[in-house]
Order: C-alpha cells, then structure tokens, then sequence
C-alpha cells in the first residue's frame, strides 16, 4: 500500500465507530474534551460517561452539592438510560464510590460501573466501540468493555493535583496505561512521562475555538453591564480560582493599577481562600458564566493574565485559556511554562514583579481585542486537533492489525 493511499484510510479509520468516553461532567465548562468529542461526534455515536472523580470526596457544601446531585441524575438516569444532549452524543451518569485506597472498593467499582456502561452500549446498540478515557480513574474498567481499542488521552498530571491521594492515582494511572493501545498527551513533558510508560505515546497539543472567541474583536459583540463600566484599564482573567493559581500576581497588578480594575471571572474553588483579593476595592469576582459570554467580557479587558504557581502540575499544563485569550485578540501575560513558551505569542513573567512590568509594555503598546492580533492562532483551531488524534488512532489500529 502506497504511503498516501495508507495515510487516507488512517484519517477514515474513526469514521462511524462508537466511542465510549470517561470524562468530567458534561454539564461543566467546556473542555478540551467537550470540543473534541463534539467534532467526532459529527461521524461518531458518543457515549459520554460523567466523571467517576479522582478523589474522595470531603465534608463541605460544594461536595455535598455534588453529591445530591450526582445521585439525583443517577436516579433519573436508571429510568431513563443515557440522555442524548446534543445529536449523536449520549451522558451517562454512572455511580461509583471515591475511595481509591481501598482494593474492597475497587473491586465494587469495577463490578458497579462496568454494569452501567455495558447496559448504556447495549440500550444504544453500540458495535465496534472503541473507548476513550480522560482520567486515571476509569482504569477499573477501560479494557473490559468487549472494545476494539483502549485511548488513553492525558491531559494533566492528575497525581499532582493538591486534592487527590497522588499514589493512589498513580497507580491508577499505570494500569491504565498498561491496558492502552493509544495513549495522546496535551504537553511535551507529559508525553515524556508517559511514552517511558508506554512505547505508543503521541503528542497532540490542544486547539482553540477560534471562531467563538474572536468574537471579542467584533464590533456587534455586547460587553456586560457589570464589567462594561469598570475604571480602565481592565487586567483579566477568566477560568477556576484555583490552588494554582497565582494570587500575588493579580494583588500585584491590582495594587499597581489602583485606578483601574483587576476582574476575574470564573468560579472560586473551595479550597481556596480568596481574602486578600476581595479586601482590594478594584479587584472584582464576579463568578462563573456562561460559555457564550466569554467574548463579550473578553472584549472589555485591555490585558489578559495566565498567573500560575510553576509547579509539577502546571509545568505539565498546556492552559486552554491561553490560547483562548488570544483567539479574542487580547495580548497575553502568562507564568513561565513550557507549553506556553512553546506557542511563542505571550509575554512571559517569573514573579509578581515580572506581570506588573509586561502588564505596563502590553498597555504601552495598545491593550483590548485587535483581529490581526487574534490571527495569529488561527490555524490552532480544533478541527486541525481532531484530524491529527483521527490519524494516530488510524495508525494504531493499522499497526495491531485492527479492520480499518
């Protein structure tokens, strides 16, 4: 077979196959998975398994919100079976008990979950599957479902997150990349990490949603009223207030720019404490919104921030938001991570000190949403993304003698 003869069937190898995918909550904020999933689902039936977690889960308001909730979509879900959210893409909402340490569990949970995603292929008619897991956690049973082929796409270093039993989680892991025939990774250093675990290891960075975020650079798009009025200049950043992120840069940025306004749009984590930020009068959280609105308020900021801790955790991040921030058209200050050095189009700053100076040059220079900015990443759209994980899977199943 000729190499462009063989190069063709590869990217046609996924084409009409059954994909069962272990991810986050459907219903959380769009996803790298939530935008690849959404691609292939245009040739692919997608069963789409809600998060079984990566830890236990503790005694406070926001998990016990969870919770409730998660028994309550599994009630309604043994009525109803998996629910089709969009056309060809189907959410479970499967039961399983958090406590990695405990082999008695384990054990339950392979038994309890793989009972519920078997009854979901078979109410769906699923043939052919193959799955699709984005967390350790689903190595009880990836590999057990009958499937042509086990991908595991890691797009983070789960064991270092602040929240999870690392151990346990690691060895979750290994087994999952044991079972893999595809394992696709989002950073350079996680792809180093685990094609030492496993030979068949591919490197796929992440896309953007180009044509969503640059709406900021139009001229129709609305700014919200409660960002809309701010003093300027307006210092951004949207996403989780997480433990990684770096809250001396913005207090920094605030405390420089006491005329102007340091706003942060997304949800704060529990297990954060956010303090100091609400004791300054011009810093300004104002909470999750939705996907659609992202433009709008990204069309007020004059400068957008990636302030991360540099840790194990981000130091194998490629953050979405980075790319998104510049598909609006905005310029960009991020802490010093590879998979941000890499993409080569942000400023860099290695301490509190170091954002406010690149804060001034990117106000010096002219801040808020320009289209010829915003260009320059229009090429890392998702589809390009999809094409490259349809040709490794092609390839992996050409190479193990699959029927293409």
């Amino acid at each position: 077979m000729r190499r462009t003869e063989e190069l063709d069937l590869t990217k046609r190898a996924l084409r009409g196959r059954d994909l069962v995918v272990f991810s986050n909550d459907w219903d959380g904020d769009p996803l790298s998975k939530t935008h690849i999933m959404r691609i292939l689902s245009r040739e692919n039936r997608i069963l789409w398994v809600n998060s079984i977690g990566n830890r236990a889960p503790k005694a406070n308001a926001h998990d016990l919100k969870r919770i409730w909730r998660k028994l309550t979509t599994f009630t309604q879900g043994v009525k109803q079976g998996a629910k089709e959210v969009e056309p060809n893409l189907f959410v479970l909402a499967p039961l399983a008990i958090p406590l990695y340490g405990s082999n008695a569990v384990r054990a339950a949970n392979k038994v309890l979950l793989r009972a519920q995603v078997m009854r979901a292929m078979r109410s769906l008619g699923f043939q052919r599957a193959l799955s699709w897991s984005f967390l350790p956690a689903s190595a009880a049973v990836s590999g057990t479902l009958g499937e042509e082929l086990v991908v595991y796409h890691c797009v983070d270093e789960f064991s270092a997150f602040n929240d999870t039993n690392g151990q346990q989680i690691a060895a979750l892991e290994r087994l999952l990349l044991k079972r893999a025939d595809l394992v696709i990774t989002s950073a350079e250093r996680l792809y180093e990490n685990k094609r030492a675990q496993n030979a068949n290891t591919a490197l796929v960075r992440h896309g953007v949603d180009f044509e969503h975020f640059v709406k900021a650079c139009d001229a129709a798009t609305e700014v919200p009223e409660e960002i809309a009025r701010l003093p300027r200049p307006i210092i951004g950043f949207f996403g989780l207030l997480a433990e990684w992120v770096d809250q001396d840069a913005l207090i920094a940025c605030a405390k420089a720019y006491p005329q102007g306004s340091v706003v942060v749009v997304g949800k704060t984590m529990p297990d954060v404490d956010p303090t100091r930020l609400r004791a300054l009068p011009n810093v300004h959280l104002l909470g999750r919104k939705p996907y659609a609105a992202l433009p709008g308020y990204c069309k007020a900021f004059d400068v957008a921030l990636n302030p991360f801790k540099v840790n194990e955790l981000t130091l194998n991040a490629n953050p979405l938001k980075v790319r998104e921030y510049l598909a609006a058209g905005l310029p960009v200050i991020s802490s010093d991570l590879p998979e941000v050095r890499q993409l080569g189009l942000c400023r860099i700053a290695r301490s509190s000190e170091d954002f406010v100076a690149q804060v001034r040059a990117c106000l010096e220079e002219g801040g808020g949403p320009r289209r010829e900015r915003a260009e320059r990443i229009v090429r890392e759209g998702w589809g390009a993304r999809v094409d490259e994980l349809r040709q490794h899977v092609g390839e992996t199943m050409l190479r193990l003698g699959k029927e293409l």
